[in-house]
This record gives structure tokens, C-alpha cells and sequence, in this order.
């Protein structure tokens, strides 16, 4: 592992951290510690304050991988990643079929990350989710769609739940065995989508996360 050392203790030793996943996969914390040549409970402190930052996540077998934050700054640096290089044209398209702001998102434990965020054009009011941002799994049709818990058309929608005066819908990406792999989904105002946004936007939104599915599989 190639070391670069800037000065700064815990910075470094935090990079070598990510950077001993980055190179070994998924790791457990022995792993980090004989990667790092590091002290075991120096090695334990920073793998947990990297998994608060969401820069590592631990899985249900306990060895830590890279964050979805990363990826989300990783995309933004280098426009790379690709479910993100597959869904951006995708979104582009949902945000100027529907006039709103269009996202995608992944699970992340309890909790769902943005990995992409378009905002809608012209003017308006406007429900802007920064790429990064880390939102509650149980509020919010993005939510709900990763959980699965969705209408029979295949969308879900959600009124006010993740923030006042806003409403969404949004639609499951799966993999070919079924599995969710990330939600896609517009937002925006009540006053715009109304208090049934599914009714407007859950065809869009479902047709959508289907071509996603069939880029991904091509």
C-alpha cells in the first residue's frame, strides 16, 4: 500500500484506513490492522468515526467496505461508477419528461444516500437534494422504495413525510435476481405534484428505474 504522508497524524492514518479497504475489499478489523501496521484500538476508533461520516460501512458479516459517500464524491470528481454512469442519462430524461428534480438513491444501513440530483429547470419552487446527502429510510417514497414497500404499479409516493410541502414518487432499480439495487424518483412541491403525486409521475418514474435495469443488464 502506497503510503503519502501530509503531516497531519489522523488524517493520514485515517486514509491509510480507507485506502487498506479500498485495496483489500472487504475487510475486518484485524485486516485493517495488519494493512495498516497500526495499533488495534487506533484502528477500531477511526473505522467507527469513518462509518459515521458514511466513508466505510460495515455489512451484515462485520468487515467494513467503502462508504456510499465516497462513491457519491467520486462521481462528482471524476464522473465515474457505473450505475451512476447508466442512470445519469436515465434522470436526465425523467427530470425533462416531468419538469421536476430527479434522484437516485441506495440504501445505506437505515438509511439511503443521494447519489445523483437534478434539479429541475426553470424557475419555481424547488425541492433541491444535494448529491451526498444522507436521508431516513422511513420517510420519503426514496425510502420506500428501496424497503421494497411499493404500490402494485411499482411506485411508491410519499406527502410531507421527509419535509413539509414537498412530495415524491419513486420506483425500485432491481438486479436480475430481484434485488434492490437503488430507488429513482422525482420530487417537488405539493403545489405542483399534488397530494397524489403517483397518479402524475409513478408511470415516469417506473419506466424509468426499467431502463436503468435494462442498461445494467446489457
Amino acid at each position: 500500500m502506497d503510503t503519502i504522508i501530509s503531516g497531519v497524524g489522523v488524517l493520514d492514518k485515517s486514509c491509510a484506513v480507507v485506502e487498506a479497504v479500498h485495496e483489500r475489499g472487504p475487510a475486518s478489523l484485524a485486516d485493517l490492522v495488519e494493512a495498516t501496521g497500526l495499533p488495534r484500538p487506533t484502528v477500531h476508533r477511526l473505522a467507527a468515526a469513518l462509518e459515521k461520516q458514511r466513508l466505510l460501512r460495515r455489512a451484515e458479516d462485520g468487515r467494513y467496505r467503502l462508504g456510499f459517500r465516497l462513491a457519491a464524491w467520486g462521481s462528482s470528481a471524476a464522473g465515474e461508477g457505473a450505475l451512476l454512469d447508466i442512470a445519469t442519462p436515465v434522470l436526465v430524461e425523467l427530470r425533462e419528461e416531468t419538469g421536476e428534480s430527479a434522484q437516485l438513491y441506495v440504501r445505506d444501513g437505515e438509511t439511503r444516500v443521494c447519489l445523483a440530483s437534478l434539479e429541475r429547470r426553470g424557475g419555481g419552487l424547488r425541492d433541491t437534494v444535494p448529491t451526498g446527502a444522507v436521508l431516513p429510510l422511513a420517510k420519503g417514497s426514496g425510502g420506500k422504495a428501496l424497503a421494497g414497500d411499493v404500490q402494485p404499479r411499482g411506485w411508491a409516493e410519499s406527502v410531507a413525510e421527509r419535509e413539509a410541502g414537498v412530495a415524491s414518487v419513486s420506483a425500485p432499480v432491481r438486479d436480475s435476481s430481484g434485488r434492490v439495487l437503488a430507488a429513482v424518483g422525482v420530487s417537488g412541491p405539493i403545489e405542483r405534484l399534488g397530494r397524489s403525486p403517483g397518479r402524475r409521475y409513478g408511470e415516469a418514474v417506473v419506466a424509468a428505474a426499467a431502463a436503468i435495469e435494462a442498461r445494467l443488464a446489457s
